[in-house]
């Protein structure tokens, strides 16, 4: 493959082990970068360098930088700052998605644990968030070095289990899952699926809910 030219900034950098990854500019997905891939550095790689590469791939058939450069040192201009704000602006507007999707849940389960002493749900929800979007991060640093992945239905499976609010956060923030339709379908039909079952206990008479419980005390 010819080596074409590239540009990006430098998310996430290893320095005791020498690799990091660069997001291009046109928002493609990241590429891998190792150490010996720079030419006449003065300095080790920080994470925000904007880097100047060319793009080819390895004896693995694997995307990879070679011959980059330093175009900018992360302390010498105000884009740090800007950038610095656009992460602030973005971590607060994903709170707010979370939160908007969690309103039902999170008020149905509230409910739940005041009127029947059952308070599963509020430590099954973060328990369970918190396992997925672990596991989330764990796929897509497999993923990113070429590793066995986990297979999609225990993603599935922790979130039908509670785990799907710390999905969404993990889609949003490690830009993992998110641009697959097929796995975006099943996924939103989970999430559907918990809002339906809260909205039937907050005002549709908690049949199904009712349901359950009655079949577990006639057991």
């Amino acid at each position: 493959m010819k080596p074409v030219l590239g540009k990006g900034r430098l998310t996430t950098w290893k320095d005791d082990r020498g690799f990091g990854f660069i997001q291009p500019n046109d928002g493609s997905q990241e590429v891998f970068i190792h150490i010996s891939a720079f030419k006449d550095v003065k300095r080790r790689p920080q994470v925000g360098d904007v880097i100047n590469y060319q793009l080819t791939v390895d004896k693995n058939g694997k995307l990879r930088a070679c011959n980059a450069l330093l175009e900018a040192v992360t302390s010498s201009s105000t884009a740090p700052m800007r950038f610095t704000s656009k992460a602030v602006v973005k971590t607060l507007l994903l709170a707010f998605k979370t939160l908007l999707l969690f309103l039902l849940p999170g008020l149905g389960s509230i409910n739940l644990a005041l009127t029947t002493g059952n308070s599963i749900p509020l430590i099954v929800y973060p328990l369970m968030s918190f396992i997925t979007f672990t596991l989330y991060a764990d796929d897509k640093s497999r993923a990113k070095q070429g590793r066995w992945r986990m297979p999609e239905k225990t993603l599935h499976l922790c979130e039908f289990f509670g785990g799907w609010l710390g999905a969404f956060v993990a889609q949003s923030k490690l830009h993992h899952k998110s641009s697959k339709v097929s796995y975006q379908i099943v996924f939103w039909m989970i999430v559907i699926l918990h809002i339906l079952f809260w909205l039937d206990w907050l005002f549709f008479g908690k049949s199904v809910i009712n349901l359950l419980l009655g079949s577990i005390s006639r057991r």
